[in-house]
């Protein structure tokens, strides 16, 4: 047989799909979509994997230019597992993989820049084994902190009936390098693990596996109890260990690939060791000694804040830096970006770097929960290269990022929040790739036609983007300032909020401290010296106030109203600023956006444009409700450049927002109560 075989269009007829009008409609943007006629494409193996197909298709379907080659040879062997190198010669484009996998992703880069390898021969490959998508779906379709409608996952249609978004999802996160979903939410029902559940599941498994995506499951501590009766969840425990083990084969047993566990244990109510008096380390390793004889894994989140400290930021690394070197080697400890709650702007967590014989993960959120939710504009790549300048990429061992992902027609919500889910798949593949450049890839692939554009315009278009991160953290929390929000569903500001039995840590005065004296939380060493868990020299950084970094002050400490700034003004002056600053970039962006129209799809434009103008009028509230909340405290004037608020505190604490953690607040609604 020929070793060059060409690849005709009947070839994938099984592995096709077609989109109706609707789902048309909804594409994931930077996916393509065919053209009229069909490149040559040809492959160096006679065996033709499913992974190596879908290669073929969507380069037989989507590629304008030179015949394509796909090759696993010559310098392919060379290359990182899933790696890939694009060359061309005067007659064709060579695409060369590590393995059927490095090929697929060679082909969705070619996709995504034509231009691969026209000068000289491209090499890429992941930077982390692991790229996860953390899903908070729930079985009853729910999305906890989901603002894009209900979850993708019919588990009442499964196993029988499959939507055709299943396909188009692991074909977006393959396109992106994205290589495992986790299905459910953290707080996981024990009835995932339930057999007829599990068949579900492994009809999932199957349709992402020719896009080199393995699925992983949240597990609730407890299941031995929920589902089969057992008097115990003890990892210490016999029959407990027996069942994990028996779980483990009849999972594999369905699903060959099964990535393993994400285990939210011991927090927010949620089940785990120390139920029974074990620790952390007990818990994950006897689900890690389950998993092993399979080559599966156990992800096991540090965001835990028990009580043992007065100051919750200091809680994960009391309860995790001292069982470094106690877990088994397929353990990997998942911690959150920041010491909190995915806060717009948190200080790394000083676990990172803390557990040096410890695997550990970072854990980003795509989802924009403490973000405006679906409302606002917040491109986020820039908050997850703040995170890289403190955190070596290299001493992660993967990389995972809670999904902004439901059935609504544009998948995520807000049409630009899709840049969100792009971004994080392109930094988790290489967290070296600047916010700047991922916003030009994007708004090229799906905003604008980037060559038709006006160069102010398109620039503009970039600079808002690169911005609206910044401009929300201004507007909402700055200088360190933290969790200011609404009870429960976290939309809007409410730094008064008091709930009858709620714990302080829910609660923002817990967090801002807001006094006649000054503002802030003290965690200097006068303090609760959180600042000492950091590495030295960043520590004594943080623990001066005068040298502390003014986007951390109030974060580490607790300054007075008159404080001077590095910009001359009082603190509470600067305070003033920052809020109007956030507000006056936001109209900008409306600006942008109308510059924006004649180059943008209709119903994209009438969407973004509507939901700038709530984001503005948040902004407002924002600014308004904190700096009349806290004037009462510092007693001092609002600056002349800075807007008076035009409602009363009194008006503004009456504000309540009738909504569940599930949704995002309508338009109507925002209107009708404010």
């Amino acid at each position: 047989m020929n070793q060059y075989r060409t690849l005709f269009l009947s070839l994938f007829i099984l592995l096709s799909h077609t989109l109706t009008a609707t789902e048309n409609q909804g594409r994931i943007s930077w996916l393509p979509y065919g053209k009229d006629d069909k490149a040559t494409v040809t492959v160096t193996q006679e065996h033709l994997s499913p992974t190596l197909s879908i290669a073929c298709r969507e380069l037989r379907d989507n590629w304008n230019g030179q015949p394509v080659r796909l090759t696993k040879k010559g310098i392919a062997k060379k290359l990182p597992r899933n790696g890939y190198a694009i060359s061309r010669t005067d007659d064709e484009v060579i695409i060369q993989g590590s393995d059927d996998l490095g090929i697929l992703y060679g082909a969705y880069a070619l996709l995504r820049n034509p231009q691969s390898g026209k000068d000289s021969c491209l090499y890429d490959s992941p930077a982390y084994d692991l790229r996860i998508l953390n899903h908070w779906d729930n079985l009853d379709g729910t999305i906890e902190r989901g603002y894009a409608g209900h979850s993708l996952w019919k588990w009442d249609e499964l196993p029988t009936t499959v939507s055709p978004r299943y396909e188009e999802y692991a074909r977006a996160n393959a396109a992106i390098g994205i290589n495992g979903t986790v299905l459910n939410n953290v707080n996981a029902s024990p009835r995932i693990l339930s057999h007829d559940y599990l068949v579900k599941v492994a009809r999932l498994a199957d349709i992402f596996r020719p896009y080199g995506i393995k699925v992983y499951l949240s597990v609730n501590f407890a299941s031995p109890m929920a589902l089969d009766s057992l008097p115990t969840a003890d990892p210490l425990d016999k029959r407990v260990n027996k069942w994990w083990k028996d779980k483990a084969k009849e999972i594999y047993r369905l699903i060959p690939d099964f990535g393993g566990f994400l285990v939210k244990a011991n927090s927010e109510g949620q089940p785990g060791p120390m139920d029974f008096n074990r620790s952390h380390a007990d818990g994950a390793n006897m689900l890690a000694k389950a998993l092993r004889p399979y080559g599966g894994i156990v992800m096991w989140r540090a965001f835990v804040y028990s009580p043992a400290d007065a100051d919750r930021a200091k809680q994960a690394y009391l309860e995790f830096q001292p069982l470094d070197g106690k877990f088994e080697s397929n353990v990997i400890i998942q911690i959150k970006n920041g010491p909190i709650d995915f806060q717009p702007r948190e200080p790394y967590s000083p676990l990172f770097g803390a557990m040096p014989k410890t695997d550990q993960m970072v854990e980003f959120q795509v989802t924009q929960e403490y973000l405006g939710h679906a409302n606002h504009l917040a491109y986020l790549a820039p908050m997850w290269s703040e995170f890289f300048e403190y955190v070596r990429p290299e001493s992660l061992k993967a990389v995972s990022g809670v999904a902004n992902i439901g059935d609504d027609e544009n998948w995520t919500g807000n049409p630009l929040a899709q840049a969100n889910w792009y971004a994080f798949g392109r930094m988790a593949w290489n967290p070296e790739l600047t916010p700047g450049r991922i916003a030009d890839e994007w708004i090229a692939s799906h905003l604008v036609d980037k060559t038709q554009t006006a160069n102010e315009v398109y620039t503009s278009l970039i600079d808002m983007f690169l911005t609206s991160r910044e401009a929300v953290v201004d507007y909402m929390m700055p200088l360190g300032l933290h969790h200011l929000f609404a009870f429960g569903h976290h939309y809007g500001p409410e730094p008064w909020c008091e709930v009858e039995g709620a714990r302080p840590d829910w609660l923002p005065v817990y967090y801002h401290r807001a006094d006649n004296e000054g503002i802030g939380f003290d965690r200097s060493p006068t303090g609760s010296n959180a600042t000492g868990q950091y590495p030295e020299g960043f520590r004594e950084q943080l623990a001066d106030i005068n040298t502390c970094p003014e986007e951390f002050l109030l974060w580490f400490h607790h300054v007075s109203w008159t404080h001077t700034m590095k910009s001359g003004r009082s603190l509470w002056d600067e305070l003033c600023h920052a809020y109007q600053r956030g507000v006056d970039k936001v109209a900008t962006y409306q600006d942008v956006w109308k510059n924006a129209r004649p180059y943008v799809d209709p119903a994209v434009y009438a969407d973004v444009a509507l939901r700038l103008d709530t984001q503005l009028r948040d902004a407002k509230w924002w600014r308004d409700a904190c700096l009349q909340y806290f004037r009462q405290y510092s007693r001092m004037p609002i600056p002349d450049k800075v807007e008076s608020p035009s409602h009363t505190l009194d008006e503004l604490m009456k504000i309540k927002l009738n909504i569940s953690n599930y949704e995002s607040p309508s338009p109507e609604l925002l209107n009708r109560v404010r």
